[in-house]
């Protein structure tokens, strides 16, 4: 088995949903948007392109599976997908469920308020729906 070890700031700033095939699945700690996170669980991955091609089209397939998730669950407008990884450089996939009334619309999430952080109950809610979303 390939060790796996989660950036610290990746694992403070968010909370664990489930595990994928590939990815473990996280909320971010940020109750101005419902926001999640994938991170393949294998060392030593920065850029996408770090991932075997198999494994490329299996991220897609866990990307595409999130969104579908979250959207059904939120009701967004729009989903915001991205892999910056400037600030923590380990690889890890960005999916935000986006509203025209949001904090930061219609521009970028980051930087634009300070996080919210969110009242457990909603949190665990947020996080049972879309655990059971991807676990069926």
């Amino acid at each position: 088995m390939i060790r796996f070890d989660l950036n610290p700031r990746l694992e403070g700033d968010s909370l664990h949903i489930t595990d994928l095939p590939l990815c473990a699945v996280r909320l971010m700690k940020d109750a101005n948007y419902p926001w999640v996170l994938l991170v393949p669980r294998q060392s030593d991955l920065i850029e996408i392109i770090d991932l075997s091609e198999e494994d490329r089209l299996q991220l897609m397939r866990e990307i595409a599976r999130v969104s579908e998730a979250l959207r059904a669950i939120t009701a967004c407008e729009k989903l915001n997908v991205g892999a910056l990884g400037n600030m923590v450089s380990q690889l890890h996939v960005h999916v935000i469920a986006r509203f025209h009334e949001d904090a930061a619309w219609p521009g970028p999430v980051w930087g634009a308020v300070p996080a919210k952080p969110y009242e457990q109950d909603v949190a665990e809610e947020l996080i049972n729906r879309l655990r059971s979303a991807l676990e069926a």
